[in-house]
């Protein structure tokens, strides 16, 4: 249709201009102007065809989940270019865990150097970042002492579980008792896969059997279980547990759903950065079917209410 190509040939032309800027701004006038596109049927309708407003809504976004992988041979340097991105979509702050490069199963020595290069780079941004210690629950006493040199006497504000062990396992019980301590809280990684999970992989009905275990403790079901239709469901019922909903294609409905299923308190916004974009995945947030006080809360309102009182403990004042 003439109204759909106009529109699509001017967004084009904006982003490929050498002095276009990746705003939250241009992509949400693209969007409008997609929507707008996509709801003419078979006439043209003048007041369809005005631009958006230039009045869009700002938000505040803190980045719940990513990664040292982006470009740079430092820590120093990756989170320069982390940040540099993270300034084209207006993202204010951002929480980062785990170092490089990977293993599954890390010896307590590997935990400890992938928490020194976060720890670099928590320097480096200049409070733009907060960290989450990585740990390997299988080595429960390293684990604990490692939550005392990054979280209790270091600036870390986290903890981060990723697939060495399932997380009902109860070699966890010591360190979320210590997390709770430390009002502390702990992002599990959890996922539902086609193909089978790995080893130690948890999944969101994992995380919900810890989380019963352990009333007082706050847990974040990184990636909302994958599956997030089955993940949502499997923590429905565990109200220490916040959906966060990294990772994946940019699908709808995810985030109507777990506003629906647990109510905007707890969802939560992350991109799994860099192994996802941004603005995939701020596109959840953005263009769900939620009220606007609700996007406020799951892009950075919830993850500052969970955080405060660790922040308040080191003195930060947001």
């Amino acid at each position: 249709m003439i109204l759909e190509t106009i529109h699509v040939i001017d967004w084009k032309r904006t982003m490929q201009s050498p002095n276009c800027r990746i705003t939250r701004r241009a992509v949400l006038i693209g969007a409008a102007q997609a929507g707008v596109a996509a709801s003419v049927t078979s006439r043209y309708q003048p007041s369809l065809a005005a631009e958006p407003s230039a009045s869009l809504p700002e938000y505040l976004v803190w980045d719940v989940h990513g990664h040292l992988n982006t470009p740079g041979e430092t820590p120093a340097e990756r989170i320069d270019n982390l940040l540099k991105f993270a300034d084209r979509m207006g993202i204010e702050r951002v929480i980062v865990f785990m170092g490089y490069p990977w293993a599954y199963d890390p010896s307590p020595e590997d935990v400890r150097r992938q928490n020194d290069q976060v720890l670099q780079a928590l320097e480096r941004s200049r409070g733009r970042a907060f960290g989450f210690a990585y740990l390997n629950p299988k080595h429960t006493e390293e684990s604990l002492d490692e939550m005392d040199r990054c979280v209790r006497d270091g600036p870390m504000v986290g903890v981060k579980l990723w697939v060495a062990v399932r997380c009902h396992e109860k070699c966890l019980d010591p360190i979320v008792r210590h997390s709770a301590r430390l009002k502390a809280p702990i992002l599990q990684h959890t996922w539902y896969k086609i193909t089978g999970n790995l080893p130690g992989e948890s999944t969101a009905a994992d995380l919900a059997l810890l989380a019963a275990r352990h009333p007082t403790a706050s847990f974040i079901a990184a990636h909302a279980g994958g599956d997030w239709e089955r993940g949502i469901r499997a923590i429905r019922s565990a109200a220490n547990v916040t959906a966060e909903i990294s990772g994946g294609d940019p699908t709808a409905g995810v985030v109507e759903m777990a506003v629906r299923e647990l109510g905007a308190e707890r969802v939560m916004y992350g991109s799994d950065f860099a192994g996802r974009s941004f603005a995939s995945q701020l596109a959840k947030v953005l263009g769900a079917n939620v009220p606007e006080n609700a996007k406020r809360l799951i892009l950075a309102g919830n993850i500052k209410r969970m955080l405060a009182p660790i922040l308040a403990t080191k003195g930060i004042r947001l």
